[in-house]
């Protein structure tokens, strides 16, 4: 025999969530080719969404370009700041003197 309670425990919410698989690759193919049905010879605004899709993708493409790159302004950065470093000390150093 059960006592009663005299406390009421709720019980627990359940969820009907069902997890989808998403593949930018294959939504971005299906758009691609969707857009290849159209009439997209002489439309200018299919022309320029390709011509955006193609340089985004290519942007993406090799991750060792994109690192190089950077690497490369970043030096270029470090060689500007150094030649305004001296630039500035030897202005210092010539001007400064004259007007004390």
């Amino acid at each position: 025999m059960k006592l009663p309670k005299i406390m009421k425990v709720p019980k627990h919410k359940s969820f009907g969530y069902n997890p989808r698989y998403y593949d930018p690759k294959k939504e971005e193919l299906e758009r691609r080719v969707e857009q290849g049905k159209k009439k997209g010879g002489t439309d200018t605004e299919a022309i320029k969404s390709r011509i955006r899709t193609d340089l985004r993708s290519s942007r993406n493409a090799d991750p060792k370009l994109r690192s190089r790159l950077i690497r490369k302004s970043n030096k270029r950065i470090f060689m500007i700041i150094v030649l305004l470093v001296i630039l500035s000390l030897i202005m210092i150093n010539v001007y400064l003197p004259q007007i004390l």
